[in-house]
Parts: C-alpha cells; structure tokens; sequence
C-alpha cells in the first residue's frame, strides 16, 4: 500500500504495526503508515495478566494494531500498546485500511489505462485529497454519491473523469440502517391476529422494512437507506402506519429507537 502519513501521530491514535524484533521484555514494531517510523511494547502492554512467553502472542513479522501510548518527540521514541485496543477499534483500523487499498487499486486501473504508473499518478492526485480527508478512499466515497468533485483538487480534467466513472462504478453508496424495538399490546380476544396485521401494514409502509419478533412482546423494526434523513423518514412512516392499523381495535404501541 501506498498510503502515508506525514509527520509523526499523536497519543491515542491506533495504528497498524507489524512486529521487527522482539528484545527480552520489549517488542519493537514499526508503524506501516508513516516512513521510517517505528514504536515499542513493554511486556505489560502487550496482554493483561500474566505473560510466561511473549512469543504466544507476538512474533516477528506479525501485523499488530496498536493503540500509540506515549511519544517523545525530542528522543522519536513512541510507546505502544497492543492490549489497550478494543475489538471495535481493531475492526475499524484494518477495515479502514482495505477501503484505501481499494481506492489504491481504482487509481491503479486509471494509472494503466493512460499508460503511467500508480506511484506517479498517486503522488498527482492524492496530496491535495488528503489535506482535506484523512483517508483517499472517504474522499471516493462521497464522490460515488456526488457529495465531492475531484475537479475542485486541480486534478487533471481527462484523469477526473476517468477516476470519477470508475468510482461510481466500483464504490457502492455506504447504507444507512436505522432500527429501533415496537412493542404492540392488544387485549381483545384475537389480539395476536390484529398485532400481526397491524404489523404487515408496517412492513408494507417501506420496502426496505423488516419486522421480526424479537421476544418478550417486543418486534425489531429496521429500514435501510443511503440517506440518513430518508431512513429517519422511512421509520417514521412505518410506526405511523402501524399506529394507524391499531386504532381500529383496543392496543397500543410504544417504539424505543435503538441508538447506532
């Protein structure tokens, strides 16, 4: 991958290692993101509790995503910790990661069609891109939906056009989910039968709509969209069309979103 960052990162950052040595109690990795650039992990940041064989969790070679713990920028030293990263953050670094190798390859395919070099027309395009987005491939993205014009970077006309294209082609709009949990109560003697019509009349409100029982009297309701105001407006009418379905007979209804 291509992809840099310049200058040095800050505490907090997570970032993508991979293991050069490891030295008694300490693991040395260099950091894949920046040049030349590379950290340490003592032993006790490497898993909690007590570790017999640092080589059980770590070797050389290994990619890591480490979480940057201390930076002395007069010395260049950087401290890691590889067991401070959450699930999450891990999923989202390495996610982060193939997004841009696949901004990297849409770049690569225009490369070869003019005849240049992806190192060539990356270091064209990409400088001013990244001033404004910390990652190629969100700038991509919000050009797929027309949210971002790459003739607004000084990109070349003709080489626009042809990333543009081949954007729209290859990057799908991200889908917006939005979900939440309904509860019906219906006291009247056939009551499951009016919940479950009232239900369908919910699911009929929206195409992307999916009701399911979820248990304890409760259904999960989620719609999909690439606009989040869109998806807000899709939920909305499907509670209105249940709520409406069940003012025909004695129940209620209570709907809790679920925050993402």
């Amino acid at each position: 991958m291509i992809y840099k960052k310049h200058g040095m990162p800050e505490e907090s950052d997570i970032a993508l290692c991979t293991v050069t040595s490891i030295q008694g109690p300490c693991v040395f990795a260099k950091l894949d993101e920046y040049d030349h650039k590379s950290g340490m992990i003592h032993i006790s940041e490497v898993s909690p509790g007590r570790i017999r064989n640092i080589r059980d969790y770590v070797k050389e070679g290994k990619v890591i995503v480490c979480k940057i713990l201390k930076i002395d920028n007069q010395r260049g030293h950087i401290d890691l910790s590889l067991r401070r990263v959450s699930d999450s953050q891990r999923r989202n670094k390495v996610n982060a990661l193939k997004l841009e190798q696949k901004a990297e390859k849409i770049i690569e395919s225009v490369a070869k069609e003019m005849k240049n070099t992806l190192e060539k027309l990356y270091a064209q395009i990409t400088p001013k891109i990244l001033q404004e987005y910390e990652y190629v491939y969100e700038c991509f993205e919000e050009v797929s939906v027309d949210s971002a014009n790459l003739s607004s970077f000084g990109i070349d006309k003709v080489v626009c056009d042809k990333l543009t294209t081949l954007i729209k082609e290859r990057i799908k709009p991200p889908e917006i989910v939005v979900e939440g949990y309904l509860k019906v109560v219906c006291y009247d003697a056939d009551g499951v039968d009016k919940i479950k019509k009232a239900l369908v009349a919910g699911e009929a409100a929206d195409e992307t709509c999916e009701i399911r029982y979820h248990g304890a009297g409760k259904y999960h309701v989620m719609v999909k969209d690439t606009d989040y105001k869109i998806a807000e407006g899709k939920i909305t009418n499907v509670i209105s069309a249940v709520e409406k379905a069940v003012k025909k007979f004695d129940a209620s209804v209570e709907f809790d979103r679920k925050e993402n």
